[in-house]
């Protein structure tokens, strides 16, 4: 049985594509942990100051960490569906 990687999915070195797609799907990971683990600490950011009181500070984080999240998570999202589209044509085509 082939190795499998941290996605579920088997590694092959043999197929550069295959191995440059894997490579992919690993920064795609790291950017949606990433930009969701931001949008969740804007999140508690805004609450906390909502309920402690807004200030200049509170409100540069939490426009901070959406506007960071952001970079990270849309990028991401669109290279998502390619792989995803990628691995579908591939079980279409039997390769």
């Amino acid at each position: 049985m082939a190795p499998m990687s941290v996605s579920g999915h088997k590694k092959t070195s043999a197929d550069p594509v295959r191995a440059q797609r894997e490579k992919v799907r690993t920064w795609v990971s790291y950017g949606i942990r990433s930009g969701t683990a931001l949008f969740g600490l804007a999140t508690t950011i805004l609450i906390m100051g909502l309920l402690l009181g807004l200030n200049d500070v509170i409100t540069g984080l939490v426009l901070g960490c959406i506007i960071l999240g952001s970079i990270a998570l849309a990028p991401a999202m669109v290279f998502h569906y390619g792989v995803k589209a990628a691995d579908r044509e591939d079980r279409a085509t039997g390769r």
